[in-house]
């Protein structure tokens, strides 16, 4: 009798932790946003702070940001990806591992058997997935799937990505634009540049250290940006100047500089021509029959360049075809990631 309570107990235990967590991962260079049963439960900067002395992690995600240029010699503060690719394989792996600890614990199941799809770059190498997949695996995956970000994109807006109808995006992240055509399920054509939300802030820095003497770092170029970012030096609705506070570079006194939405779209104005000039490169390479799909329904904007004012506005005045900005693009990815997830089985596109 004690040997089948025995057989029965373990049963259950052992039925209880082989249950399968699923999450997925929007792994992105300025934000990672983890998805759980069909909710955003983490959207943190991809930062980690790391004590010098042990290399452990000390903070992850805003604290850790909010650690930058603050913590002297003790605390090194990293970015572990760069232009959409790990840059630093340990401060990634931590970085997972502490945003998956920040998932709420009544989301969060005590299993060994964690599901993760990663969305990644279009235009990765096999040793950059190979990275990513190590990364996941190193943080707890069991099961590791990829995804390319403008797959997810479309998915999150709302494609159906298996259609024979062609779609393109464009998704403007922090370290690159991927431009992709897609149809039947699959990539079509691609363009991936290495121009994108981190290459705007360091023109912004440029720029006011150029033009007005002023030391920023990168988290006021990003306020910047948001505040007054524009792709075009005449909006429909003006934005009102953002009063820039930072130390002269000569003097090292304190000054206060009002920035103008027309002087941040003069700065801007290479990178955006880079990414324009990718959209009509990547449309030279589409097909003649998916080109003709694309001019009829538009092309789709994603990612947190999209929200850049004006953008969509001057590449459909610049292509001719209409540029139309998903809902909440920030996190278009996020959600197609997250519906990746569900169709693990059915998605032949997905990478493992």
């Amino acid at each position: 009798m004690r040997t089948f309570i025995n057989i029965i107990f373990n049963s259950y235990f052992m039925g209880l932790f082989s249950f399968t967590q699923e999450i997925a991962i929007d792994l992105g260079t300025a934000n990672t946003i983890i998805i759980c049963d069909d909710q955003v439960v983490v959207d943190e900067p991809s930062v980690v702070a790391i004590n010098v002395a042990d290399g452990k992690m000390m903070a992850v995600g805003r604290k850790a940001q909010q650690m930058i240029g603050k913590g002297g010699t003790m605390i090194r503060t990293v970015r572990p990806l760069r232009d959409g690719v790990i840059a630093d394989f340990y401060a990634c792996e931590m970085m997972i591992r502490g945003m998956i600890q920040m998932i709420p614990k009544q989301r969060r199941l005590f299993t060994p058997n964690l599901r993760m799809v990663v969305c990644i770059p279009s235009g990765s190498t096999e040793v950059e997935i190979r990275a990513v997949r190590d990364s996941s695996e190193h943080a707890g995956g069991r099961d590791v799937y990829m995804i390319y970000e403008p797959m997810a994109a479309a998915i999150g807006i709302g494609i159906d990505v298996e259609s024979p109808d062609g779609c393109m995006i464009v998704d403007i992240g922090g370290g690159t634009t991927e431009i992709a055509v897609i149809s039947l399920g699959g990539i079509v054509s691609n363009k991936s540049i290495k121009v994108a939300g981190d290459d705007f802030n360091a023109d912004i820095v440029d720029y006011m250290g150029r033009m007005h003497n002023l030391r920023i770092d990168e988290p006021t170029a990003e306020r910047i940006k948001i505040a007054v970012g524009s792709a075009l030096p005449e909006l429909d609705e003006p934005l009102e100047d953002f009063v820039v506070v930072g130390p002269n570079k000569v003097t090292a006194l304190p000054m206060q500089v009002p920035v103008s939405y027309q002087e941040i779209a003069h700065c801007l104005e290479k990178s955006i021509s880079k990414v324009e000039n990718a959209v009509l490169q990547a449309l030279e390479s589409t097909p003649p029959e998916l080109y003709a799909d694309i001019v009829k329904h538009g092309i789709y904007l994603a990612g947190g360049g999209a929200l850049l004012h004006g953008l969509a506005k001057r590449l459909s005045d610049k292509i001719t075809i209409p540029f139309h900005v998903a809902e909440d693009p920030l996190r278009a990815v996020a959600r197609g990631t997250g519906i990746a997830l569900k169709n693990v089985k059915n998605y032949a596109f997905l990478i493992r």
